[in-house]
This record gives structure tokens, C-alpha cells and sequence, in this order.
């Protein structure tokens, strides 16, 4: 199954959006397509012919090219500039025309049509502003007209209506003015010539607007170097970064960008990957240390080998994960686009149903020879005001800023609805190794029991847990190395999920592991429990270890707390968020993580399996649950909670694991994600709000339902102007999201 982007020409409104997904979806071989109205790009998975796919979108009126490498990219780009320059001039073209007449008109300044020099002159006017329309708003009636041909109807189609009708009225009554009484003989040409201006206007500012909103992508996409300097037959070239190949070794320098992702064979150096994780301090590697792709080399110089290519690179797959969540639709979008689908063919009705009110029950409300004119320009204003272009965009634009914010921050963002839901967590539970404290455990006491002495019990207990992937067993490991310890060979080993591991050396059963873990094994461990518990109320974990069955000592690990853990669950808690803490370790060591965070609750010596099981009783509990894990031992916790939060490594990204992937490993990313979604969420609502009042107030006052009581009209070309005002404001709204701050950096 291949995922493919495809850049759509033509689309105008919410309508358009549905049209060109149906499109997609009827193609064989797709099995999801996405249309983001506001970057005009469509996201399609599937066995699908490309081909095929091309022509479908264009036998529904619309134009589609595929978008495979940077260069498509900035061709896109270079097209909507020229686009915007176009709709600039259109607009100005119009204006030349339309205000001038406007002016002219309400200083009585034009010939009326009650003599033939003045319906010759008002007959060179309709000539000029019908080159007016076909070039300002030829867009407009050509996909008007593709519309209807596939039984469709969009914002062209209600733009071209109210300005075609507008100046084919306007004509008539020029080249024959005694079909109607003489007060009705007014031309609307400036008002058709001024809509269509204010709208290209509007479309452009709009344009130009829109454009920011991908300013979080381009970041990403200018953080892959050009070239990368590689070595080959002894001799160092400068290549195109797309020309390196697996296990080549490539040269960084001093201030110069990582090109691909790697390992280090030679050097040390250290490495800024704010861009990618959102961690401001610059991170020492050294020889075997991962590099990434897009970070900045700082200082030294060193080889690496590379390790990862083209899209496999976290830098690609990270643009890749942007793009996919900026394109899809959490449900608040998709009740927007299901109504924005029927409101054109809805206000079509309405306006042909203002036009036989205005047509047969206004007599005794205005002059009976201005009953045609007020039905006509009532008509022609609920079809311009009404353009759902607003509620087309009140979604997708908020959603490209508010993913593309976080990806600033080092969050990723998997799908509109996690973002959404994200926003609606009131509990948070946090998985304690490696998301509350470093990860990195170091043994910090060794206690002998009987005739065993401090080496020995290490000794035994390393040479089994070597075997083990735990941090915890790496920790014990690694302090064995320190002491230069010989380590046993070990038979029958058998990790114990939870618990701890056993297996046997010299013939001697050996469990190393914790207190449940003895007790099943029947091991009395009496005269370690006060040692034990003194411990643990240091939050450092007591492993016991038994040889024989007895109680042979403990080896004391302590993971330290993270830095920043404290300040992020004191914002989740700011966020009114309550923090709930799983762990495997005893409850005493819990209960002093616990306290000394300020965790509302917490969970002890939970076995991996048993995470589920808790996410399952808090969500029972009505409860909307977040859990925050490393993305394996924790998946299926993560897969069971509302919203799963990825504990990422910046080179390992977790991104299939959880619907957020946090690049940095701190819990400000957890809180990150929680303001992310609540600011975005507020601002769709806030758009869609704006959007529905200003249709909903637009649309009846148009229709003249002030008339009765107040003498109040709406003016066509103030219409067309508050469209396109319209669209506008929504996306500045949106872009109100790019100055979001890092909950971190707020006192």
C-alpha cells in the first residue's frame, strides 16, 4: 500500500472539499483519502493507479499533480505566489471599473436609461463590464460551470449566479428599459464589478494568510542539508544527500547540519536537536552514539556511519506524521464538512425562495414598480454573503497550526482526533521508569546477608541479570563492569515478567527480583524488610538476591527523577488534570516517587499485563485517560487509554505506538500536548462559531428580513465584501495559534 500527496487546483469552498473526496474515493484501490482545503492537498493511501486517480479528480472539474519530492514542493509554492499576484491584479481590474461607476452613480453623475444616448453609454459600460467579469471572474463561471456538468454547486456557483444575474438584468433593461416601471430601471454593473473584486481580494489576502500556516513544515523540510560530505576510496566528496547510501561513512564539521541519521565510528561532538525535540541543551555523543538528521554539529567533528536513508530518516518520518495529522479531521471537523456539503444547494433554494417572496408579497411594503429590483437584489446578495468558505476552512486551518506548533515543541501529533481529545483528559497516568525519572538506574548500596559479601551478591546477581533487558538489570550490569567482576555463566534463565528473572549457576538456583518474587519462591526475607523499607523510602528500588533459596543480600538502584518532572505534573495539575502513577516497584518506592511529585495517586508493583487492566477501571470511572508510556513495554496500556502518549528517543520515534509521540523526554511535552489541543479545539469552535453566526445572521438579513421593521437593506457589494471578510478572519484567528508558548516556558 503506497501514501501518496497529490496538490488540488480549483477547490473554492467546503463544497469543492467533498466533491474531490468523493472523487477520490470512488478510484480503485483507495482505502482513505484526506482533503485539506487549506493547504489545497490531498493525502491518499492505497493499491491504487496514480493515473487513474489524476483523471477521476479532473472528470470532477478540479486539477490534481502529484507531490513526490522537495522540488514539487516549492513548485506549489511558486504557483499559489503566482496565483496570489493574479488575483491582485483581477481584483484591481475589477476596482478600475466597479468604483469609479459607484462614485459617479451616487453623485448623479450618470445618464439614466429613459433616452437612447443614456442606453448607449449604459450599453459601452455592460461591454466593459463583461470583459470585467470574464477576466476578474472568469475562474468563477468556468468552475461554476464544471460544477453543474458534475451535478455539484459550490461558492463558483453561487458567484456566478449573483453576479451573472446581476448583469444579464442589468443588460436587459439597457437594451429595452420598458420591461419594467421606471423607478426599477437601475443597472447593477458596479455592484457585479465591486463583488468581484472584494471577493479576489478577499481570496488573496486570504491566500497570502494561509500560507503561514505551513511555516512549521518548511521548518522542518529546510532542516535536511542539500549535500553531505562522504568518504569514499580514502578520498572526502561533497554529494547530494540523496545519492548517500546505506552504511557510507560521512564527515560532519563544526556548525554544520547532520545530513542523515547514524552512528558515530570516530569523534565526539555535541549536537543541538532543539529543532526536533524541543530540548534546548545541546547533547554530547560520543564514538556508538546515535546522530539524527536536520540536528546541528556544535563543536567537534566526527564520522558516522549512515544508518538510515531517504523517507526511513526520523527527520522524514516526522514531516511525514505532520503532514498526515494536518490533513485529517477530528469530529468536529467532519460535523462542519457534513453541513458545509448541503449549505450550497441549500441557499440556492433560499435565494430562489427570497425572490418569490420579495416577487409577490412586497407590494405593500415598497413601490410596485421596484417590486422586480428588490427581488432581484435581495436574490443576489443571500447568494454572495452565503459562500461557505469560512465553515470550509474554520477546521483544517487551525488543524495545520495547532500540529505544526506542537511539532515545534517536540510533539508529534498522529491524528486530528487525538488532538482533539487531548483536550478533553482529566486523568493522566504516567508509567514511572524512563517518563517520570531518567531511565537510567545506578546501583547505590550493596548489603551482604550472613556470609555473603557485597561483591559476591553483585557478582550473582549481574551474571543473571545480564540476560535481562530491564533498565534496572542494565543498571546492576553495568556496576559489575565498574568493579572489573568476572560473571558466571548462567543456565535455565527465565525472565518473570514484573517480578524479577531466575535461572541457575554452579548448579545454585539464583532469584534475583523483588519481595513478591521471593515470597513465591518461599525465600524469608525477615531480616532485610527494615533495610528494605528504609530504602525504599528513599525512592530507591531493593532487589533481593537468593542463592539456594536463601536470602543472600540486596543490591539498592536508584533511577533519579527527572529534572523537569516536578514542574510538569504541577502544570497538569495547573491544567486540572489528576495524575495517576503505575509502577512495578514496591509500594514504598512508589509512595516516596509519589509524595515527593505531588502524584494524586498511585499504583505499585503492577505487572505489565495489569497496566491495561487499570486504564480500564479509571475510563469505567467515567474518566477521559491519557497514558504516557516508552511506547513497547506499554502498548498495550497506550493502545487502551483515550490518548497514548509516546515517550520518544528522537531517533527511535514510537510512532506507531500511540497517538503522540513526544520527541524529548520530558512530561512538559505530556502538558504541551493537553494546552496544544485545548487552544486548538477553543479555536476551531471560536472559528466555526464566527463561521455559522456570520452565515446564519448573513443570510436572513440579506433576504431583507429588516425591511419590515427597520427599512434596512443589505447592499450587495457590502455582501461580497463581508465574504470575503469573512474567510479572512478565520484565518487570522488560526494563526493566533503560532505564538503558543511551551507550557515550560510560562511562570
Amino acid at each position: 500500500m503506497k501514501t501518496e500527496r497529490f496538490s488540488i487546483a480549483g477547490m473554492m469552498c467546503a463544497g469543492c472539499v467533498s466533491s474531490v473526496e468523493k472523487a477520490l474515493v470512488n478510484v480503485a484501490g483507495v482505502k482513505q483519502s484526506s482533503v485539506n482545503f487549506a493547504e489545497h492537498v490531498a493525502q491518499v493511501e492505497g493499491d491504487y493507479d496514480t493515473g487513474v486517480l489524476l483523471k477521476a479528480v479532473a472528470d470532477a472539474g478540479y486539477e490534481a499533480s502529484l507531490l513526490v519530492t522537495e522540488e514539487d514542493e516549492t513548485e506549489k509554492e511558486a504557483a499559489e505566489f503566482e496565483y496570489y499576484r493574479n488575483l491582485l491584479k483581477k481584483s484591481l481590474a475589477a476596482a478600475l471599473l466597479g468604483v469609479p461607476l459607484f462614485i459617479f452613480g451616487m453623485a448623479g453623475l450618470l445618464p439614466g436609461l429613459n433616452n437612447l444616448q443614456g442606453q448607449g453609454i449604459w450599453f459601452l459600460i455592460g461591454l466593459a463590464s463583461a470583459w470585467v467579469l470574464w477576466f476578474s471572474g472568469g475562474q468563477f463561471y468556468s468552475g461554476a460551470w464544471k460544477s453543474f456538468k458534475n451535478h455539484n454547486a459550490n461558492m463558483d456557483t453561487l458567484i456566478a449566479l449573483g453576479t451573472g444575474t446581476a448583469w444579464l438584468f442589468s443588460m436587459v433593461i439597457t437594451v429595452n428599459p420598458e420591461l419594467v416601471p421606471a423607478l426599477a430601471r437601475h443597472a447593477y454593473f458596479e455592484a457585479a464589478a465591486i463583488i468581484i473584486a472584494l471577493i479576489n481580494l478577499g481570496s488573496a489576502l486570504e491566500m497570502r494568510a494561509r500560507g503561514k500556516t505551513s511555516e512549521a513544515i518548511k521548518r522542518l523540510i529546510g532542516l535536511q542539508p542539500k549535500t553531505a560530505r562522504v568518504i569514499r576510496d580514502g578520498k572526502e566528496l561533497d554529494v547530494a544527500v540523496n545519492d548517500v547510501g546505506l552504511g557510507e561513512t560521512v564527515r560532519v564539521r563544526p556548525g554544520e547540519k547532520i545530513p542523515l541519521d547514524g552512528v558515530i565510528i570516530d569523534g565526539h561532538s555535541s549536537v543541538d536537536e532543539s529543532m526536533l525535540t524541543g530540548e534546548p541543551l545541546a547533547v554530547e555523543k560520543n564514538t556508538g552514539d546515535e546522530v539524527v538528521g536536520g540536528t546541528i554539529n556544535k563543536t567537534g567533528t566526527f564520522l558516522f556511519q549512515a544508518k538510515k536513508i531517504g523517507s526511513e530518516t526520523a527527520l522524514a518520518q516526522i514531516i511525514a506524521l505532520v503532514r498526515k495529522a494536518q490533513n485529517s479531521k477530528p469530529a468536529i471537523g467532519k460535523l462542519a464538512d457534513k453541513i458545509a456539503s448541503v449549505f450550497v444547494p441549500a441557499v440556492l433554494i433560499i435565494a430562489v425562495i427570497t425572490f418569490l417572496l420579495w416577487f409577490n408579497f412586497s407590494a405593500a411594503l415598497v413601490a410596485e414598480d421596484m417590486v422586480v429590483s428588490y427581488a432581484l437584489v435581495t436574490m443576489m446578495t443571500v447568494l454572495i454573503i452565503a459562500c461557505p468558505c469560512a465553515l470550509g476552512l474554520a477546521t483544517p486551518i487551525s488543524i495545520m497550526v495547532g500540529v505544526g506548533k506542537a511539532a515545534e515543541l517536540g510533539v508529534l501529533i498522529r491524528n486530528g482526533e487525538a488532538l482533539q481529545q487531548s483536550g478533553k483528559l482529566d486523568v493522566v497516568v504516567l508509567d514511572k521508569t524512563g517518563t517520570i525519572t531518567q531511565g537510567k538506574p545506578t546501583v547505590t548500596a550493596l548489603i551482604g546477608f550472613g556470609s555473603w559479601q557485597q561483591n559476591d551478591v553483585l557478582k550473582y546477581a549481574a551474571s543473571l541479570e545480564k540476560g535481562s533487558e530491564h533498565p534496572l538489570a542494565e543498571a546492576i550490569v553495568n556496576a559489575a563492569k565498574e568493579k572489573g567482576i568476572n560473571l558466571f555463566e548462567i543456565a535455565e534463565f527465565n525472565a518473570l515478567a514484573g517480578l524479577g528473572v531466575s535461572g541457575s549457576t554452579d548448579l545454585s538456583p539464583v532469584l534475583v527480583g523483588n519481595a513478591v518474587l521471593m515470597h513465591r519462591y518461599n525465600v524469608d526475607i525477615t531480616a532485610a524488610e527494615v533495610q528494605a523499607e528504609q530504602l525504599a523510602a528513599q525512592a530507591q528500588t531493593p532487589v533481593f538476591v537468593a542463592i539456594n533459596n536463601q536470602l543472600a543480600g540486596i543490591v539498592s538502584v536508584s533511577d533519579p527523577l527527572k529534572e523537569d518532572s516536578e514542574q510538569a505534573i504541577q502544570t497538569l495539575h495547573k491544567l486540572g488534570i489528576r495524575v495517576v502513577m503505575l509502577t512495578g516497584d514496591n509500594s514504598h518506592t512508589a509512595k516516596a516517587v509519589a509524595e515527593q511529585l505531588n502524584i494524586d495517586e498511585y499504583y505499585a508493583e503492577v505487572l505489565p499485563q495489569t497496566k491495561e487492566q487499570k486504564i480500564s477501571m479509571l475510563q469505567a470511572q467515567g474518566h477521559v485517560v491519557g497514558m504516557v508510556g516508552d511506547g513497547i513495554n506499554d502498548a498495550p496500556a497506550l493502545a487502551r487509554a483515550d490518548v497514548g502518549f509516546a515517550i520518544g528517543t528522537g531517533t527511535d520515534v514510537a510512532i506507531e505506538s500511540a497517538d503522540i509521540t513526544l520527541m524529548r523526554g520530558s512530561l512538559n511535552g505530556v502538558a504541551d500536548a493537553i494546552a496544544v489541543s485545548k487552544a486548538t479545539v477553543r479555536n476551531i469552535k471560536q472559528n466555526l462559531f464566527g463561521a455559522f453566526i456570520y452565515n446564519s445572521l448573513g443570510i436572513p438579513v440579506a433576504a431583507g428580513i429588516l425591511f419590515p421593521l427597520f427599512g434596512v437593506l443589505l447592499n450587495p457589494m457590502i455582501a461580497g465584501a463581508a465574504m470575503a471578510m469573512s474567510s479572512l478572519t478565520v484565518v487570522t484567528n488560526a494563526n493566533r495559534l503560532r505564538w503558543f508558548r511551551s507550557t515550560g516556558d510560562k511562570k
